[in-house]
């Protein structure tokens, strides 16, 4: 299939999941090289997600200025002046030093909170019962939190299920309008659970080629 022919059984999939909204798809080109996001655009994709702060500052000369950044990845604080210019929304701000971070480099910047949804200490985000003390200490910083983002738990789709569920009636109860849950293998239960935002990677652009360990 095409990229238009995925992207097309794409949407229809997320409007049959999610007919009540409006749900918007963030096209995940990390550790792609920088001629799979130019086809993304190509194709009326204006929202890439990367993973990689290099990556990310590497591939922004090649494509046009309305291209809207979005960081998904773990993030080092020694990351954040690079990608300060770049990044229309930080999708993974899970600690209080990262806040101010962010806060410095980029005052009023549009931040997702990310709690951790396995528990597993070796995985980003916050732990659950944290997160409403994070969303307040960023909107103290000055940083307009729009909502909260989460990462499925691999291979157990009944836990991911409740995790989901869980950061939906978390976001609800903040008054927080984005919820980014979802990416290719659980993005039937992200958009059941009521997902506002998808970044999905592997079934538009195919597996990513092997890459070497870095920084983020």
């Amino acid at each position: 299939m095409t990229l238009a022919e995925k992207l097309v059984s794409l949407r229809a999939e997320i409007a049959r999941l999610a007919p009540d909204r409006e749900v918007t798809l963030v096209a995940v080109t990390k550790g792609h090289p920088v001629t799979v996001a130019q086809a993304a655009y190509a194709e009326g994709l204006r929202i890439l997600g990367e993973n990689y702060a290099q990556d990310l500052v590497a591939k922004v000369p090649d494509l046009p200025d309305d291209v809207q950044w979005h960081f998904i990845g773990r993030l080092q604080r020694n990351k954040v002046k690079s990608l300060a210019a770049h990044v229309a929304l930080w999708e993974s701000v899970d600690r209080p030093s990262l806040v101010r971070e962010i806060a410095k480099r980029a005052p009023g910047a549009s931040v997702l909170i990310q709690p951790n949804l396995s528990g597993d200490p070796t995985k980003g985000g916050c732990p659950r019962d944290e997160t409403a003390a994070l969303v307040a200490d960023a909107r103290e910083q000055g940083l307009e939190v729009r909502g909260l983002m989460g990462v499925g738990i691999f291979g157990d789709r009944d836990r991911t299920a409740e995790a989901f569920g869980w950061l939906v009636a978390t976001a609800d109860r903040l008054e927080l309008p984005v919820r980014s849950i979802g990416m290719t293998d659980d993005l039937d239960l992200a958009l059941r659970a009521g997902s506002t935002m998808v970044r999905v990677g592997r079934s538009l652009f195919g597996e990513r080629p092997p890459a070497p360990p870095r920084d983020q």
